[in-house]
């Protein structure tokens, strides 16, 4: 199936998930910069967005670098939800993603995020009141259900098209799951028999194979990746030209990785400043250096550093030590 996004038309689009304190405008762009059909902001409190809070103004942000500009908001009131999406529309967004997937406490307690498909009804409203409010397209991501007695996605996706929803990302677990044990594709093509629109399957991409069986089981439109981009960024480029071509495409060489791991961190410092900035990269750098496969002890080095160019020299050297060894 050929899909229209806003004003893109892509055949099989792989897509970089929202991942909250990940996917932040520095990773986005290192994601986009490596070739990759879309990018999905942070979850943004639709609150937040109304109110104008530092935190959401931050999540906001984007670049023109990016591409299309997908917006995902997060709520469980209708008419602020349709006006978070409308303030979203005026400060540019392409795209209003919706988030009914979310699995983590303290969205849930609000009653947003997964919580919404418990509450059918409630789901639809805020919905339509979203479709309603702006002229971009609107999508939907959800997980399977609530748990695994209660798997409703095919049926709340065939009423959230009805409402409107161009498109719908299907996340393979429910949300009493959150992460743990194996994505249910073939569950995803349960709700890819119940609607017309494009379905995007989500969950457990870890290697290029995994894209392609993910899309045999599942008979979705797409993928979308999450936590199996975190300290590779070029990770879903090589599934995006896998499903094109079906060659494999080799890592980036070991100067380009370090280049990259450094280059992203000054993004980060560059982003958030200095202060802010030195705190929130080291969850960044720590996955690139475990993904060198850099011991615990290396790593906690790296961490503790107080100075950023302190922590770009050990990034440097690890990376030295580590082509040394593979060339010896």
């Amino acid at each position: 199936m050929s899909m229209q996004l806003g004003s893109v038309t892509l055949d099989q689009p792989v897509i970089l998930a929202p991942l909250s304190g990940i996917t932040d405008l520095p990773f986005r762009r290192m994601v986009a910069g490596f070739g990759v059909d879309f990018v999905v902001s942070e979850m943004i409190a639709s609150e937040g967005v109304v109110n104008g809070n530092r935190l959401s103004r931050e999540r906001a942000i984007s670049a023109p670098d990016e591409g299309l500009r997908i917006v995902q908001l997060a709520g469980c009131l209708p008419e602020t939800m349709a006006q978070a999406a409308r303030l979203s529309r005026d400060q540019g967004a392409d795209v209003i993603d919706i988030n009914m997937g979310c699995p983590v406490k303290k969205v849930v307690g609000g009653s947003a995020g997964s919580a919404l498909m418990r509450d059918e009804d409630l789901a639809l409203r805020l919905i339509e009141a979203v479709v309603g409010a702006v002229d971009v397209p609107v999508t939907l991501k959800m997980r399977t259900g609530w748990d695994h007695h209660h798997r409703n996605a095919p049926a709340l996706a065939a009423r959230a098209q009805a409402a409107g929803v161009a498109m719908i990302t299907v996340h393979g677990r429910t949300r009493c799951q959150f992460y743990e044990g194996k994505a249910d594709w073939d569950f995803i093509a349960e709700v890819r028999r119940a609607v017309d629109i494009p379905v995007i399957a989500n969950g457990d991409v870890v290697c290029v194979e995994d894209a392609r069986a993910m899309l045999a089981c599942s008979g979705a439109d797409g993928v979308m990746i999450g936590r199996g981009a975190f300290g590779r960024p070029w990770f879903p480029a090589q599934v995006r030209h896998y499903l094109q071509t079906g060659e494999h495409l080799s890592d980036p060489g070991m100067a380009t990785q370090r280049d990259t791991a450094i280059s992203h961190y000054d993004a980060i410092l560059a982003h958030y400043g200095e202060g802010r900035g030195l705190r929130i990269a080291r969850k960044h750098v720590n996955r690139y250096l475990e993904r060198l496969g850099i011991g615990k002890a290396d790593r906690r080095q790296v961490l503790r550093q107080c100075s950023s160019g302190a922590v770009v020299q050990h990034i440097a050297n690890l990376y030295e030590r580590t082509m040394q060894r593979e060339a010896a």
